[in-house]
């Protein structure tokens, strides 16, 4: 049975007989596509392939309290279970100032309204394939050296990628993150907010898709955007936000460091073709040191005696 026979297959035991299926392109996680209903109805639906997991649920979690709590919009979820996603069908976005100064007034607005005073999120969540630790912290520089950068050293990639020094050289970083980011307050944050993760309305109103939430700095957020690809306008979206919400001295040169979770994500899953490991030895080199050789020592001792 094809992925896509599969989808149709357990739309079909949800109560959702589609019609046709069209395969969504994009995704590098779950199979997607937009379902078309007996009676016309659009929807968009995904799975994924594998043993059962709760993506979806905490996935759905994460843009009710998008919406609940700091008033974003999401999309209505009509179905979530381990194995099936259902969501009301959205628009692709128009790329134009307009647009991007509506997200700009919108994200201002779900950070201003969910400021906390702990760092995490009521359960783990999920960034692709892999688990996001999201426990319960007091301090943000920990959680964001712990959570966001160490948390990936162990995976088999990005052991891979990086060497010793480079492994010593994130340690190093992320011990001086207490000077190189300000104290800010936690917030709920999207989490994952490229380009690819926002869509529309009908009536071109921007709309928040696929969260990795957490409570965390706002400027998590931003730095997604930031460093991400993005069109031309999407620049008005950071001198709209900056008015509403006016971010702290230095602010574009932390992007790249508050980044450095989205890079070890794609090297973790295995999606580096880009670049993405030299991005984060640019970024860490400023924490490097020179190993002696092993005669260095020796010879540092000859000279002291």
């Amino acid at each position: 049975m094809s992925p896509e026979e599969i989808l149709a297959t357990r739309l079909r035991a949800a109560g959702y007989a589609p019609k046709r299926l069209k395969k969504a392109v994009g995704g590098v996680v779950a199979i997607a596509g937009l379902a078309t209903l007996q009676d016309g109805t659009e929807l968009f639906a995904k799975t994924l392939l594998g043993p059962d997991r709760d993506v979806f649920l905490v996935e759905s979690s994460g843009l009710s309290e998008l919406r609940k709590l700091g008033g974003a919009n999401t999309p209505d979820v009509l179905h979530a279970s381990a194995c099936l996603l259902v969501l009301e069908k959205m628009q692709p976005r128009r790329d134009d100032e307009h647009f991007w100064e509506r997200l700009a007034h919108m994200l201002a607005a779900l950070h201003a309204s969910t400021v906390s005073d702990r760092f995490g999120w009521h359960c783990d969540g999920w960034l692709g394939r892999l688990r996001q630790d999201n426990t319960w912290a007091t301090d943000g520089h920990t959680f964001f050296g712990e959570r966001r950068i160490l948390r990936w050293l162990p995976e088999p990639l990005v052991e891979a990628a990086f060497n010793r020094e480079d492994r010593q050289a994130l340690e190093r970083l992320c011990a001086a993150l207490p000077e190189l980011v300000p104290p800010q307050p936690p917030c709920l944050t999207h989490g994952d907010l490229w380009q690819e993760n926002i869509v529309a309305t009908s009536d071109g109103a921007p709309v928040l898709i696929d969260p990795a939430v957490s409570y965390t700095w706002p400027e998590v957020d931003l730095s997604m955007l930031w460093c991400s690809p993005r069109p031309a306008a999407a620049a008005r979206f950071f001198d709209v936000y900056r008015e509403i919400r006016p971010l702290q001295d230095d602010w574009e040169e932390r992007m790249p460091l508050l980044h450095l979770r989205e890079l070890l994500s794609t090297i973790a899953h295995d999606d580096d073709d880009w670049g993405a490991a030299e991005a984060v030895r640019k970024i860490i080199a400023p924490f490097r040191r020179s190993i002696p050789s092993p005669a260095e020592p020796r010879r540092m001792h000859e000279a002291g005696s």
